[in-house]
């Protein structure tokens, strides 16, 4: 599966219908530049192993592979598992279609004709997850790098030559026993710590915006590690 960047967050219709399709392109085209069309579950699938989605709606009654086994199928794939998914169908449809959708991992479901703003205010939810949980995997990334990346303010390693008389280079005197005063902290390093508190903020904020409870504990963790590195600031004097 191809990474797509979090600016495009493409969006995967399914229907067997082209008119269907043309419709749903039409109403959804305003969120995203990308809407890629599907016109079987053989070939949503395919789609779905080539590309990264950030949502995906599949019309329930398709010949050979419904919207049901559909869904299965990817909810069945670790590539795909976590792509939510709308399941759309007509007026006259079974009163279990709904259970029957969010059984096999469905996000939503919506009966046709819906109401455009409604389809895209469902769906523009799922973008902006789509956005924020790359931007928190950027911002996370850029945090262990910074975490784990070499100090900035490590001098390099001189070379060494043999002792003994040279006639140019007369043998060093031995070093002092005084301990010399370490100083005040590298302004480098206190630069580093200000930016690691910096992302820590930023992606405290994006996991509160989450709003899940998950989310949350992990935001409470980043808090915690938040105040240690202000504390480790504040001790040194940055």
């Amino acid at each position: 599966m191809t990474p797509t960047a979090p600016d495009t967050a493409p969006i995967l219709i399914v229907d067997d219908m082209e008119e269907n399709l043309v419709a749903l392109e039409a109403v959804l085209s305003s969120l995203t530049s990308k809407v890629v069309r599907a016109r079987s579950g053989e070939e949503a699938l395919k789609a779905m192993l080539r590309e990264e989605f950030a949502v995906v709606l599949i019309d329930v009654l398709m010949p050979g592979m419904n919207g049901f086994e559909t869904a299965a199928n990817i909810k069945g794939l670790d590539q795909t598992k976590d792509v939510p998914i709308i399941l759309l169908t007509g007026a006259s449809v079974d009163p279990n279609y709904a259970y029957r959708g969010y059984t096999v991992g469905a996000a939503d479901f919506l009966i046709k004709p819906f109401d455009p703003w409604l389809l895209r205010t469902k769906v523009n939810v799922f973008l902006d997850l789509y956005r924020k949980n790359h931007q928190l995997a950027s911002q996370a990334d850029q945090l262990k790098r910074l975490l784990t990346g070499p100090s900035s303010t490590e001098a390099p390693t001189a070379p060494t030559e043999p002792r003994g008389f040279h006639p140019h280079h007369p043998e060093p005197s031995p070093p002092s026993s005084a301990t010399p005063d370490a100083g005040p902290e590298p302004p480098a390093d206190a630069a580093r710590l200000s930016d690691i508190a910096s992302r820590l903020a930023q992606i405290e904020l994006l996991l509160r915006d989450t709003r899940d409870a998950e989310s949350t504990g992990l935001a409470d963790r980043i808090a915690a590690l938040e105040e240690s590195v202000e504390r480790l600031m504040a001790g040194r004097g940055a």
